[in-house]
C-alpha cells in the first residue's frame, strides 16, 4: 500500500499561494486492504517531521479533501504526511510534501520601481549586492508589469513564463514566490526583466493598447536567512538602476524582436513608482504556466514558393526555442501558422496578429527563444536562416498550466483515438492561465460560453479545480463591477456588462461542475455568491420585462456557428435565441437552487425552486402546444428540451427530435449549444446506436470528417477547411478551439461508461454502452477519489469481456451491457467478466443501418449491388435524402418499387455482416 499524490489546496508543494484555506488531499495506490480504517494527517516545520505544529486523525478522514487549522506564519515551509490503515491492519505512510507561505499579512518593505518616463524600451532593472556569511536558505517575492522574468546572477529564477499571468489588473497584481537558496553566491546581482503583455500591450481584437498601464514596473523583497541566525532582505528601492535589455519589442499577438546588443552606457537610476499598486498585490492564486512538452521537428519543408517552413506535426500553444551560432547582426525571422495553403505558408485566419519572433545575433553561440509572447502554430516558416536548417537544432515547447492528465484512452478505431488526442491538445493549447478560445489569432480571450459547454469534459481530461477555481475568481471580481451580469470573455477590455445567456450561464453551470467532479462543497460555499447573483441579475431583468418568466430580452448568442441559420456560414442557428435563453434560465435556477440546498440555505433554496417553476410553466405555455408538440422544430430545441426535462410528453419531444434528425438527412446543424449535446442526449435516450453514428460520421459535418481533413486540434467551425484544404475564410476562423471537443464526455460517460454517482467520484455506476463500429474501448480516468477505468472488448465468438477497476475506498455498481439492465456491485479492485450477451455486438449492421453508411465499406456495397441492386442505386445515388433511409425503412416503400419480400432478401446477408 502506498499513499501518493498529496496535494495542498489542489497544487503538488505549492510556494507562495493564497492560504486562506488549506486543504489536504491524498490517494491510495496498491493496497491489499479495500477500506480506510483510519487517517493521520500531520504538519511539521521539519523533514523529519519532529517539530508537529498539527495533527488530525480519525476514520471518516475524507481523502478528497480535509481542512488542515493551521496558524501560519510568513516565509515559513510546512511539510506534511498522511498515514492511512486499511480495515486489515496494514499501514503506509507518505512522503512528506510541503508548502511554503509567502508573505501573508506582512507588510511590503520594497516599493515599484520604474523607469524615467522619457523611456520607452524593455527595461531590465537590476542590483548587485554581496554576501559575506554562508546562506541557510532565501527565498523571493517578486512580481513585474506588464510581465516579468527575474534573474539571480543569470540564472532563470523558477521555471515559469508570462508571468504574473493575465487577470484584471486594476483588482489584482498577483506576486510569486521561489526558493533561490541555490543560486546565491558572494557576490551576486538580481535581475528583473520586464515585457508588455497583457497588461501594457495590445489586448483583445478590437485592439486596446496599454489598458491597464504604461509603464514597466518592478517589486521584489529577496529574504536571506543566513547562518548566524541573522536576515538580510534585498528590496527594489532607489538605489536600483535600469539598462534596455534585448528585447526590442514584445506583444502576446504580433510576437517579440530580440536584437543583442551592450548596455553599460544605457544604464540610469530608477524612479519609485508613485501609484497604489501595492495595494492590490496578493499572493499568487494562478497555476505555474510551464512548459509541459518538446516537440521536435517532424519535416522542413522547402515550399512552391521557395519558403522553408518546419512542420511540428501539430498544432500546439508554446515557441519555438533554437540553437544559434550566427554572424553578429544576422537577422532570423519565425512566422507561425496553422495551416499550409496550396504547400505554402500561411496564417491570414490569425488576422491582425502578426505571431512572428525576430532574432538579430550578437554573434555568440546560445539558445535563443521568446520571453514575453506565446504562439499557437503547427508550421514555422523561417526566414534568413544561412545554408540548410538542421531541424535537432529547433524544439517546440508546448506551454500550458500546471495540471495533471487525468484521462487515458484507447480504441480499437485510430480515428477515434486520433480526436481524443485532439480534444487533449485542443485543452492544452487554450489553458493557458485562462480558459481561451483560441491560442493564435488577434482575440485569445476567455470566452465563458466556451468554458461552460467544455468544462465537464475538461475535468475528465485533466485535475482543472486550481485552474477553474481561478477563472471563477477573475469572473466574480468582474461581475461585481456590472450589477451581477457575467461577462462575455475575459479580461473584460472595455467593461463591457455582458450577460447574455449560455456564455453568462457558466456562473452556475463550472461551481456546479467543479463540485461534482471533485465533490468539494467549499467551491459551491465560496461562489455561492455569484451563482445567486447572476440569477437575481436575469430576474430582475425578467420583471422589468414585464415578469413573463421568459428570458425574451436582450442580446445572446444563441446558439452560435449552428448549422441550420440562414445560410450554413451564418453567425447564428435557426433555434430561436429567446428559446435557447429561457432553457438556460431554467437551468441556472435550477443549479442555484440545488447548491442552495447543499449550503443549508433553505429560503434561496425555496425561492429560486419557486421561480424554476414559474420558468418552467412560461416555456411550456409559450413553446409547446396542448398536445405535447414543440413549436420550435430545431435539433436543438429538441436535445435542450430533453437535457433539462421540460416538456409536456418527453415521447413527443424524442419522436419530433427523431422526424427532425431524418429531415435532416442525419447531419448535425446545432453549434456551440446543440451539437455538445446531441450524442449524450441521443445516448441516455435510448438512441445510442444514433450517438455512435453521429460520432463516427465521416461527412460534413462531424468530427472525424475533420480528422479526414488532417486536423490534430479541433476547430471553430465544421468547415474551417474545404474538402480541397483551402481554409474555409479568415473573419472567425480558428483551426485550434476546444468547444466542439464537448464531445469527448459522450465517449467517457456513455461509451465508456464511468458516471459518477456521489460528488468527487466517491462511487461511480459504470455503465458502458457497446457499439459494432468498435472492437474494443479502454479508458481510464484519474478522478480525485483514484483511477477508474474501464474496458470492454467485443471478442470473436462474440461474447463480451468487460474490465472495471475501482480505487481504494470507493464503491461502484456496474450495469453490465446486453444483459436487459443486470446490475453488479463492485468493490475496490479489478473486476472482469466475461459472457454472451443478448445482441451480437460483432454485427456491423443493424435495420437502422442508412444506405450512405454502407458506402464506406467496399464488401458491404458488393453484397448490396449483388442481393439488393434497387437498394444499391439509391446508395449510390449522390442523392442526400435516398442515402438516408434505413435498411430497416426499405421494405414499405412500395412508391419507391420496394416491398417488403425484397427487403428482407436483399439485406440478409448485410445484416448478417461482422
Amino acid at each position: 500500500m502506498k499513499v501518493t499524490d498529496l496535494k495542498i489546496n489542489g497544487i503538488r508543494n505549492p510556494v507562495g499561494f493564497d492560504f486562506s484555506q488549506i486543504r489536504c488531499s491524498w490517494k491510495v495506490v496498491e493496497a491489499q486492504g479495500k477500506r480506510q480504517k483510519q487517517a493521520v494527517i500531520s504538519v511539521a516545520t521539519d523533514f523529519e517531521m519532529t517539530q508537529l505544529v498539527f495533527q488530525k486523525s480519525g476514520g471518516n478522514l475524507s481523502s478528497i479533501g480535509e481542512f488542515l487549522e493551521v496558524e501560519l506564519t510568513p516565509r515559513t515551509k510546512y511539510y506534511v504526511t498522511v498515514g492511512i490503515t486499511d480495515e486489515c491492519g496494514n499501514f503506509a505512510c507518505s512522503e512528506p510534501s510541503f508548502f511554503e507561505t509567502g508573505k501573508l499579512d506582512e507588510p511590503w518593505q520594497a516599493q515599484f520601481i520604474t523607469t524615467q518616463k522619457a523611456d520607452t524600451f524593455h527595461p531590465v532593472f537590476f542590483q548587485d549586492f554581496q554576501l559575506t556569511e554562508r546562506v541557510r536558505s532565501a527565498s523571493i517575492h517578486v512580481s513585474g508589469l506588464g510581465l516579468y522574468e527575474a534573474y539571480l546572477n543569470g540564472k532563470k529564477i523558477g521555471n515559469e513564463f508570462l508571468a504574473p499571468f493575465c487577470n484584471d489588473y486594476r483588482e489584482a497584481i498577483q506576486f510569486q514566490t521561489y526558493d533561490v537558496t541555490a543560486l546565491l553566491a558572494s557576490e551576486n546581482r538580481l535581475e528583473i526583466m520586464t515585457g508588455n503583455g497583457w497588461y501594457k500591450g495590445r489586448l483583445g481584437y478590437e485592439g486596446h493598447q496599454a489598458y491597464y498601464g504604461n509603464r514597466f514596473k518592478a517589486i521584489a523583497e529577496l529574504h536571506i536567512q543566513l547562518e548566524d541566525g541573522t536576515e538580510t532582505v534585498i528590496c527594489t528601492d532607489d538605489s536600483w538602476s535600469y539598462r534596455p535589455s534585448d528585447i526590442i519589442h514584445s506583444d502576446i499577438y504580433d510576437g517579440e524582436m530580440i536584437g543583442r546588443r551592450t548596455h553599460e552606457k544605457y544604464v540610469k537610476r530608477v524612479e519609485l513608482d508613485d501609484s497604489d499598486d501595492r495595494s492590490r498585490l496578493v499572493a499568487r492564486y494562478s497555476l505555474p504556466l510551464v512548459v509541459k512538452d518538446t516537440l521536435r521537428v517532424k519535416e522542413v519543408i522547402c515550399t512552391p514558393a521557395g519558403e522553408t517552413v518546419l512542420d511540428m506535426g501539430q498544432n500546439f500553444a508554446g515557441f519555438m526555442e533554437f540553437q544559434a551560432k550566427l554572424p553578429e547582426g544576422m537577422q532570423i525571422t519565425l512566422d507561425h501558422g496553422e495551416i499550409l495553403q496550396n504547400g505554402n505558408f500561411y496564417n491570414e485566419n490569425y488576422r491582425t496578429a502578426k505571431s512572428q519572433f525576430v532574432y538579430i545575433s550578437g554573434g555568440n553561440e546560445e539558445t535563443v527563444r521568446s520571453h514575453f509572447t506565446y504562439y499557437g502554430f503547427r508550421y514555422v516558416r523561417v526566414t534568413g536562416w544561412p545554408g540548410e536548417i538542421n531541424p535537432e537544432d529547433f524544439y517546440g515547447r508546448v506551454l500550458y498550466s500546471d495540471m495533471d492528465t487525468t484521462a487515458s484512452f484507447d480504441s480499437s478505431d485510430e480515428k477515434l483515438n486520433r480526436l481524443f488526442r485532439n480534444v487533449m491538445w485542443g485543452q492544452r493549447s487554450n489553458f493557458l492561465d485562462m480558459p481561451t478560445d483560441c491560442p493564435q489569432r488577434d482575440e485569445r480571450l476567455a470566452w465563458t460560453g466556451d468554458a461552460q459547454v467544455f468544462s465537464p469534459t475538461a475535468c475528465y481530461n485533466m485535475d482543472t479545480r486550481v485552474f477553474f477555481e481561478k477563472f471563477l475568481r477573475d469572473l466574480r471580481l468582474d461581475q461585481l463591477q456590472h450589477g451581477g451580469a457575467i461577462a462575455n470573455y475575459l479580461p473584460n477590455i472595455g467593461g463591457l456588462p455582458g450577460g447574455s445567456s449560455v456564455w453568462g450561464d457558466v456562473a452556475t453551470f463550472l461551481p456546479m461542475t467543479l463540485y461534482q467532479v471533485y465533490g468539494d462543497k467549499e467551491i459551491l460555499r465560496q461562489h455561492y455568491p455569484m451563482m445567486r447573483d447572476w440569477v437575481d441579475w436575469i430576474i430582475h431583468s425578467d420583471e422589468g420585462n414585464g415578469n413573463q418568466g421568459l428570458w425574451n430580452f436582450g442580446f445572446h448568442f444563441g446558439d452560435w456557428l449552428a448549422l441550420d441559420g440562414i445560410t450554413e456560414h451564418s453567425m447564428k442557428g435557426g433555434t430561436e435565441d429567446a428559446f435557447v435563453a429561457s432553457m438556460y434560465y431554467y437551468a441556472s435556477l435550477q443549479k442555484t437552487a440545488a447548491a442552495a440546498k447543499l449550503l443549508g440555505m433553505t429560503e434561496d433554496e425555496t425561492r429560486y425552486t419557486q421561480k424554476a417553476q414559474q420558468v418552467y410553466q412560461a416555456i411550456l405555455q409559450e413553446y409547446f402546444a396542448p398536445s405535447g408538440r414543440l413549436a420550435i422544430d430545431s435539433q436543438t430545441a429538441y436535445l435542450l428540451c430533453l437535457r433539462y426535462g421540460i416538456y409536456r410528453d418527453k415521447q413527443r419531444v424524442l419522436d419530433g427530435l427523431a422526424a427532425r434528425l431524418k429531415k435532416d438527412c442525419y447531419r448535425i446543424k446545432g453549434g456551440f449549444v446543440g451539437a455538445p449535446l446531441l450524442c449524450q442526449t441521443l445516448a441516455e435516450n435510448g438512441m445510442e446506436d444514433l450517438a455512435a453514428y453521429f460520432l463516427f460520421q465521416k461527412n460534413f459535418p462531424g468530427w472525424m470528417h475533420c480528422i479526414d481533413l488532417g486536423a490534430t486540434t479541433v476547430w471553430e467551425r465544421w468547415n474551417s477547411v474545404l474538402d480541397d484544404g483551402r481554409i474555409s475564410g479568415t473573419g472567425m476562423n480558428s483551426l485550434n478551439h476546444y468547444a466542439y471537443g464537448s464531445v469527448m464526455e459522450y465517449v467517457y460517460r456513455n461509451l465508456a461508461g464511468i458516471q459518477p454517482a456521489e460528488p468527487g467520484f466517491r462511487s461511480v455506476v459504470f455503465k458502458p454502452q457497446l457499439t459494432g463500429k468498435l472492437r474494443y474501448l479502454s479508458f481510464a480516468y484519474d478522478s480525485v477519489s483514484g483511477i477508474y477505468s474501464s474496458r470492454w472488448q467485443i471478442n470473436e465468438d462474440g461474447t463480451v469481456t468487460v474490465r472495471f477497476e475501482v480505487p481504494f475506498n470507493a464503491g461502484a455498481k456496474a450495469v453490465l451491457p446486453g444483459l436487459d439492465g443486470k446490475v453488479v456491485d463492485l468493490e475496490p479492485g479489478v473486476t472482469e467478466f466475461t459472457y454472451q450477451p443478448n445482441r451480437d455486438y460483432r454485427k456491423k449492421y443493424s435495420l437502422n443501418t442508412r444506405l450512405g453508411e454502407l458506402k464506406e465499406d467496399e464488401a458491404a456495397l458488393a453484397i448490396l449491388q449483388e442481393d439488393f441492386p434497387l437498394a444499391y442505386g439509391f446508395a449510390v445515388s449522390g442523392d442526400a435524402e435516398n442515402e438516408n433511409l434505413a435498411l430497416g425503412e426499405l421494405g414499405m416503400m412500395f412508391f419507391l418499387d420496394f416491398n417488403p419480400k425484397m427487403a428482407e432478401e436483399g439485406t440478409k446477408r448485410i445484416l448478417e455482416m461482422k
